[in-house]
């Protein structure tokens, strides 16, 4: 498991380990062209595409979209079901990618409201991705922050585990596999994480951008890594106490 930002000083790289984003906007950007919202979410598809190669190249080694939130059962049905036939096709079609670019495949968030078909396909994603060495794409979908938080106390609570410790929290978090991010996207304008990886986020360098989901690519994620590179991570500490190399300014 890795260590806690909150615990120990995670070592400070110009490139992020992982970056995590929220896809946000795609329904504005099928608006302003007069289109269905669907149209936003199949444009956004090819942001993604082009997302993750953009991190591959870089050498990001985690990379954690999120793509459908708990709260997102709140919209229109018909939203919602074009939503899970994308994702079916998604997991279907672009599997193969994957293993051949060496990238690893995992989904996290409940899976209990998922058609049985889907939650299939899930399985079959990961377990064919799942020796994979290069980058690790994980999908959150059907997540919430404050879900994960719980999932992972009832866990420990089951395990008769009486007094928790921080420890044993995020070890059963569902992205416990990974460290903590080092940056956080959102597109769309919107400034606020939406219910997302809430305990991950702590000393995560935040970058919001108006450019809407389907219009990001590779100058804007080189956009982000500018802002992020020009950052003090201090983490606790006086810009006194950081190395020459980590001083900004």
């Amino acid at each position: 498991m890795f260590a806690s930002s909150t615990q120990n000083v995670p070592e400070v790289l110009s490139v992020p380990r992982h970056i995590a984003i929220i896809m946000d906007g795609n329904g504005r950007w099928a608006k302003k062209r007069f289109l269905p919202r669907v149209a936003g979410h199949k444009r956004g598809l090819e942001a993604v595409r082009d997302t993750v190669k953009a991190c591959a190249d870089l050498g990001v080694e985690y990379l954690t979209l999120f793509a459908f939130s708990t709260e997102n059962w709140r919209r229109p049905e018909e939203e919602v079901s074009f939503l899970m036939s994308l994702f079916m096709t998604a997991l279907e079609r672009e599997v193969d990618k994957l293993s051949q670019n060496d990238i690893r495949l995992r989904v996290i968030g409940s899976r209990e409201r998922f058609a049985a078909e889907i939650v299939e396909r899930i399985e079959r994603a990961e377990a064919r991705t799942a020796n994979n060495g290069g980058l690790v794409l994980t999908i959150a979908a059907d997540y919430g922050g404050r879900w994960d938080v719980m999932q992972a106390a009832n866990r420990l609570l089951a395990q008769g585990v009486a007094q928790l410790t921080e420890q044993d929290l995020a070890a059963n978090l569902s992205m416990a596999y990974a460290p903590e991010p080092d940056l956080f996207i959102r597109t769309g304008g919107e400034q606020r994480i939406s219910n997302f990886l809430l305990w991950q986020l702590a000393y995560t360098e935040l970058f919001f951008t108006d450019l809407l989901w389907p219009d990001f690519n590779a100058q804007a994620l080189r956009s982000a890594l500018a802002s992020f590179q020009s950052r003090e991570r201090r983490f606790g500490r006086t810009s006194e106490q950081l190395p020459e190399t980590q001083r900004r300014g």
